[in-house]
């Protein structure tokens, strides 16, 4: 995909660059010839790893520091033509057990950013990656910008309020800002030692280690699912597109899958493996969403994304890297 020439020499900075979407998303900023650091904190829970970055280290420069050190922030963020905020709190469980933390990172955090930007360079670009999470369980598929939003747990509602920051800080001080309600992104990098990114990553952890997969409820949850390229995609496509700041774009997919045939085709293209329906948890039965899939027709309208990887491709790709690369990310 082409974008403006104008990534070219860039100074970019990435909030939780060494995490899965943005480790992805440096890689092609480097390609593109743009000036790329992260900032991450490296925190143990959130998905931070060195090794995500493993051939650029020598074409990026790292900060280890906490979206929540508004003095870090006040300097990271000067002289920069491009802010990718995409440091977060991502597990809807932890903003549960811990909601004060997520509340900090998701909610608080947010604000100093742009309140560092307000103060130290007005004139940076910001794209922020929100979540489909804020919607709740949907009124109507497939989900549009429109749709009210009813979060259903902590994590959905400091996402939204973080959302809504950028928001009015782009409308009322004038410091543009994009934000991208993701979907359920996959890919190489993504946290699998857990669920506190994706529970995709679970699924492809416990295949390769020949376990069974666990579908939680009856398995005919539906969903749409992101390959990380496209969401890089759309991430770069805001960024470059003038008249996207101040608007909030769904991303999505013109696949649908239910969770049962998911695991399905999870087994039949690693080639071995299986699957088993469980009943839910305890306390994931309360903030579970039931079926989602987005209406992406605004992004496509007005930048011309649309995902190019479907998903079995994706799958494998996903697949391939975790197998050469176990010993990073397992533990």
């Amino acid at each position: 995909m082409n974008y403006p020439t104008n990534l070219t020499n860039s100074d970019c900075l990435i909030t939780g660059g060494l995490g899965f979407i943005g480790s992805n998303l440096a890689r092609r900023l480097v390609e593109l010839g743009a000036r790329v650091t992260l900032v991450d904190s490296l925190i143990p829970e959130y998905g931070g790893n060195l090794f995500n970055i493993a051939g650029i280290e020598d074409q990026v420069r790292v900060n280890i520091a906490d979206v929540r050190d508004e003095y870090s922030m006040d300097y990271l963020v000067q002289g920069r033509d491009y802010l990718f905020n995409l440091a977060g709190q991502t597990s809807h469980l932890d903003s549960m057990s811990d909601p004060y933390t997520d509340l900090e990172i998701n909610c608080r955090a947010q604000l100093s950013i742009l309140e560092a930007c307000r103060k130290h360079n007005p004139r940076v670009k910001i794209i922020y990656t929100s979540t489909r999470q804020m919607y709740g369980k949907p009124d109507y598929l497939p989900v549009d910008e429109r749709h009210l939003v009813h979060p259903t747990d902590v994590n959905g509602i400091n996402k939204m309020a973080g959302e809504w920051y950028h928001i009015v800080y782009n409308n009322v001080h004038h410091i543009r800002a994009v934000s991208l309600r993701m979907t359920n992104t996959y890919g190489p990098r993504m946290r699998v030692k857990d669920a506190r990114q994706t529970f995709l990553g679970v699924w492809i952890k416990r295949l390769i280690e020949g376990e069974p997969i666990e579908v939680w409820g009856d398995g005919m949850q539906i969903r749409d699912f992101n390959y990380v390229d496209d969401a890089v995609d759309a991430i770069l496509l805001a960024a470059t597109t003038d008249d996207a700041y101040g608007q909030i774009f769904n991303l999505g997919s013109d696949e649908t899958i239910n969770l049962r045939d998911l695991a399905a085709l999870c087994v039949e293209v690693n080639g071995d493996g299986a699957y088993r329906i469980i009943p839910f948890p305890h306390d994931r039965k309360p903030i579970d969403i039931g079926d989602y899939y987005a209406d992406y027709r605004k992004i496509r309208g007005k930048l011309g994304w649309q995902p190019r990887v479907n998903l079995r491709e994706g799958l494998k790709r996903t697949l391939a890297f975790y197998r050469a690369n176990r010993e990073h990310y397992w533990s």
